[in-house]
């Protein structure tokens, strides 16, 4: 059996947390032959509800989990990680707008990215999920200047499995047949699903969906909306999608990515072909060799009304990097 790996968890207690920690220990996420060492971190006041989910990840006796650890300092929490995934963070309370929602969080992020640099893998990758994901990634990017930028990542892939399955119904369709679809930008409402380069069983998705008007009006909003109109339906925020989406980001980035196809994640804009400022974390389609490592996709047609919305979010970015300018 393979040498575990070590799996770090923010936010351990929470409820994303507790949708993943399971999912990771079972192999669906590594593959069925990679041992794993779980290392969750909470904050001290949730670490007796911590001691819960320990004592269940315990009485599910996975094969695959050679170890947990649970603590509430995060030099212990990355020590030796290979990947972390944070997701705990502040949520947004009442009052709050999502400039207030930066500044409350970019302190955590910074300590966050000093413990990972000091204490992390060499060979560390790190998904962040806790919102606004691109800036809070940012900010412990910034603070991590050991850790290589391509190593980096805001997850968007909630908002692509968001995308896919809405032209997969409109289109009468399973998701499996929606491919190409790319997350552009900020995960925020500013956010732009690029129907223009989406396929339905290999063809245009305008041309299955042959309904301008629903794309660039019902389809964005509905997907720009989505974690809101969860929020007034149930009462919490996204939780099951949330870690489902994470899981998906990983296995995006340890599995080759298949041949014409791509995913979506946000990561550090450094030369890209398609203008987006160096330095932010922007969300692009990517392929993946399954080594971890990413390229954007290149030589894609942007018409000027996607290029319209690509400057949009990019704008939301700079002026999101603007309000943490003293933490990076």
């Amino acid at each position: 059996m393979k040498d575990p790996i070590r799996v770090a968890v923010t936010g351990g207690a929470g409820q994303i947390a507790y949708s993943l920690l399971f999912r990771i220990g079972n192999g669906e996420v590594f593959g069925p032959d990679q041992p794993v060492i779980l290392q969750i971190l909470e904050i001290p006041e949730a670490l007796n509800a911590l001691k819960g989910v320990v004592m269940e990840l315990d009485d599910s006796a996975q094969p695959l989990v050679h170890g947990i650890v649970a603590t509430d300092d995060p030099n212990v929490a990355f020590k030796d990680a290979n990947w972390v995934i944070l997701v705990g963070g502040k949520p947004r309370g009442p009052g709050m707008v999502r400039a207030d929602l930066i500044r409350a969080n970019g302190p955590i992020f910074v300590g966050q990215g000093k413990a990972i640099n000091d204490n992390a893998a060499a060979d560390v990758r790190v998904v962040v999920v806790a919102n606004p994901c691109n800036s809070n990634a940012l900010v412990a990017m910034k603070n991590a200047p050991n850790v290589p930028k391509d190593r980096w990542f805001a997850m968007t892939r909630l908002d692509e499995n968001r995308a896919r399955a809405q032209i997969a119904e409109k289109a009468g369709v399973q998701t499996t047949a929606v491919t190409n679809v790319g997350i552009w930008g900020n995960h925020s409402a500013s956010q732009f699903p690029n129907f223009e380069h989406m396929k339905v069983n290999g063809k245009p998705a305008t041309e299955v969906i042959n309904d301008r008007e629903w794309l660039e009006n019902d389809f964005l909003t509905i997907n720009q909306d989505r974690g809101k109109a969860i929020i007034d339906a149930r009462g919490k925020s996204s939780a099951a999608s949330a870690a489902n989406a994470a899981l998906d980001t990983i296995r995006s980035l340890v599995n080759p990515t298949a041949e014409g196809d791509w995913f979506s994640a946000a990561v550090i804009s450094d030369g890209n072909p398609y203008g987006v400022e160096e330095g932010l974390i922007y969300s692009f389609p990517l392929r993946s060799k399954g080594n971890g490592d990413w390229e954007i996709v290149e030589g894609l047609d942007i018409s000027d009304y996607a290029q319209g919305k690509i400057t949009a979010t990019q704008d939301e970015l700079k002026n999101e990097r603007e309000a943490i300018a003293d933490l990076i």
